[in-house]
């Protein structure tokens, strides 16, 4: 039997009880991770949950059918009001996930089950405190099967072109129906003009067409940051990741409005795209450009006006150049990437997939693009500088990034809200673009199987 203790002993084992308890934190000690806030990210590449906590969660997860459903077990976890959020989260549209429920399954394990509206192969994983976030355990929601971004480009243009088409039939047709009206009746063997067999409907395009739509240009159009990952954020609250967006869309509809012109974005809503995958995205579609847009900040709130930048093989041009650099390749980290299902053939190719000719078609767009946003206000250099910017390092695509303002100087965060800029500024992209392309015409493209 132990011998009693002396008041003297209990006092400092008191004292290191206390200690520990303040160390692991009374909500803790008591009831395990706390949940910080709950995400939903609905897109059409795939739909990521996200779920916050001040403590790392552990968790299990299994595919069920009849209906398809993911469910999924945390354990160390009591069923709280910031956990209930999800269910409301889930938008009537979104295209992966039919409903959510959550609730205490077991003591100290939460489940979330979740109604799937098609097959799909979810990616669960865990991320450690970066930047504004904590733990986080997120699940991703892919299809099993990757729609052909090309094909759907191609088609996109020939739905285009066809209305059109009818569009202008249809204003001939109401034309000649009133000349008719306003003629005397022909005599009945009159026979009808003879019908040029080339616009039949239902035959093929001839020859000359098919070129044409076979060598469709494609540009992909990179709005920066997006979806846990908000980018640069302005004085009075703009995030990068919304007004890059902003401008892209408008980039694309004057891009689709080029003839035999194709703008295809790597992300068309708010959600992350990771760095690789933006890549692999512009390379899929066999894109003849590569313009990833950004509005970024600097340590200086003074600093501004735009930049272009080009990959560089050595060192970076400046050292702001490199400052940027390191800053946009840090954005894997903050929206959240899934190391182990990365592949590591992808991973060897983002360290290695410059090359000399492609450099060099970069910065001949990036001078004209420069050439054309410099008439639009201020630039932060006169020339196009280089860095080695992950985004950029397609071998086969010509690929530049553009800061089309500071949003950390109050002014330049002002006229990134302003409409009339953005449209002057899209203006000035696609001139440069057209303009890159009249003096570099693209060569005949080589299909992927």
């Amino acid at each position: 039997m132990n011998a009693p203790r002396r008041p003297s002993e209990r006092r400092v084992a008191l004292r290191s009880m206390g200690a520990l308890c303040l160390l692991l934190g009374s909500g803790r000690l008591a009831f395990g991770a706390s949940i910080v806030a709950v995400r939903v990210w609905p897109a059409s590449d795939y739909t990521r949950v996200t779920i916050e906590s001040d403590a790392p969660l552990a968790v299990r997860h299994f595919l069920a059918q009849d209906p398809p459903r993911l469910v999924i077990d945390v354990d160390g976890l009591e069923l709280s009001a910031a956990l209930r959020e999800l269910v409301g989260k889930v938008r009537a549209d979104d295209p992966y996930i039919a409903g959510l429920r959550v609730g205490q399954n077991q003591p100290r394990t939460v489940r979330m089950v979740i109604d799937l509206k098609q097959a799909t192969a979810p990616q669960l994983f865990t991320l450690a405190p970066v930047a504004a976030y904590q733990h986080r355990l997120v699940f991703d929601l892919y299809p099993t099967r990757e729609h052909d971004p090309l094909l759907a480009l191609i088609r996109d243009k020939e739905q285009a072109e066809d209305q059109v088409a009818k569009a202008v039939e249809d204003a001939l047709g109401a034309f000649i129906g009133r000349i008719d009206r306003s003629l005397p009746p022909l005599a009945a063997q009159t026979s009808p003009p003879a019908r040029d067999p080339g616009s039949t409907p239902g035959l093929p395009p001839a020859p000359a067409m098919q070129d044409k739509i076979d060598r469709l240009i494609v540009v992909a159009l990179d709005p920066g940051h997006g979806g846990e990952d908000p980018g640069a954020i302005g004085p009075s609250g703009l995030r990068e990741k919304d007004v890059v967006l902003q401008i892209a869309l408008q980039l694309r509809d004057r891009i689709n409005a080029q003839p035999n012109m194709r703008a295809m974005l790597t992300r068309d809503a708010d959600f992350f795209v990771p760095l690789h995958e933006r890549v692999r995205k512009a390379r899929r579609v066999q894109a003849d450009l590569f313009v990833s847009i950004h509005a970024d900040a600097f340590m200086n709130p003074e600093a501004r006006g735009a930049s272009v930048f080009a990959l560089s093989e050595s060192g970076a041009s400046s050292s702001t150049a490199r400052w940027m650099a390191n800053r946009e390749n840090a954005a894997d980290l903050v929206g959240g990437v899934n190391l182990k299902a990365k592949d590591p053939t992808v991973q060897r190719a983002l360290l290695d997939m410059s090359t000399t000719a492609q450099i060099k078609d970069s910065l001949k767009l990036g001078g004209e693009v420069l050439g054309q946003i410099g008439k639009v206000g201020r630039l932060h250099k006169n020339n196009v500088e280089q860095a080695g910017f992950a985004v950029l390092k397609a071998p086969d695509v010509p690929s530049i990034l553009v800061e089309s303002a500071f949003i950390s100087n109050p002014g330049e965060e002002a006229k990134l809200r302003d409409a009339d800029y953005q449209a002057r500024l899209v203006d000035a992209l696609t001139v440069g673009i057209r303009r890159y392309f009249a003096r570099n015409p693209p060569l005949a493209r080589t299909r992927q199987l």
